[in-house]
């Protein structure tokens, strides 16, 4: 693979991050790991080292969201519209475990960086981000407060199956596709009964409305 001599910075991230990945698992998230994906990329180590000057969270950074693009590629539109939003939520999941499997322990790595505590709100942004993306390729397009428990809900379970994934030894991951289907079953268990009590009680009276009738009587 080489790279364009001129690519921005952002095409040389996404570029460099899978194969950082591959090297990670042997070298850790370093310069070293860094500039051997530069040789392999055909690009000069000085560009690739500006290209990552956040060092090894800008690298998993990159490296999160070139599963974030990979994830989206490997549907169509006309495939993922024909499924149940259920559906749609387990296989974009499992795209991003196959994604995510040849690089396990570049992945152990990258988690235990972004554990510690200098880095712990750097994890959590990125988790967020990988469960947007999830939502967003799965058509889901809420503004309101629903967009946010969607995303904590289904990052929280994504942060789980993960868990599970890193130690799975089961064929074709099967231990982790059948916690990850229990754990969408129990979402969209939620949603529906969310959905249920804002049918139930859209139409109640306003509790702010009657204390604001209180202070400021109709005249």
């Amino acid at each position: 693979m080489t790279i364009a001599a001129d690519a921005t910075l952002d095409e040389i991230r996404a570029a460099l991050a899978p194969l950082i990945a591959a090297n990670a698992a042997f070298d850790g998230w370093t310069a070293e790991a860094r500039d051997f994906a530069a040789d392999q990329a055909g690009l000069d180590r000085d560009i690739a080292r500006l290209a990552f000057e956040g060092g090894a969270v800008a690298m998993i950074d990159a490296w999160f969201a070139s599963i974030d693009a990979a994830m989206h590629a490997a549907f169509t539109p006309e495939e993922l519209a024909a499924m149940k939003v259920r559906a749609r939520i387990q296989a974009l999941v499992e795209a991003r475990l196959t994604l995510l499997h040849p690089n396990r322990d570049a992945l152990r790595r990258a988690l235990a960086i972004l554990a510690l505590p200098t880095n712990a709100a750097r994890g959590v942004a990125l988790g967020w981000r990988s469960a947007d993306a999830i939502w967003r390729a799965a058509g889901d397009t809420a503004t309101d407060y629903n967009h946010y428990t969607k995303r904590a809900i289904l990052g929280a379970v994504y942060a789980a199956t993960i868990t599970v994934f890193l130690d799975d030894e089961s064929e074709d991951f099967a231990e982790t596709r059948g916690f990850l289907a229990r754990r969408i079953e129990g979402i969209m268990r939620f949603e529906k009964a969310k959905a249920g009590f804002v049918e139930r009680t859209q139409n109640l009276p306003s509790l702010s409305r009657f204390v604001g009738r209180l202070r400021y009587p109709a005249r």
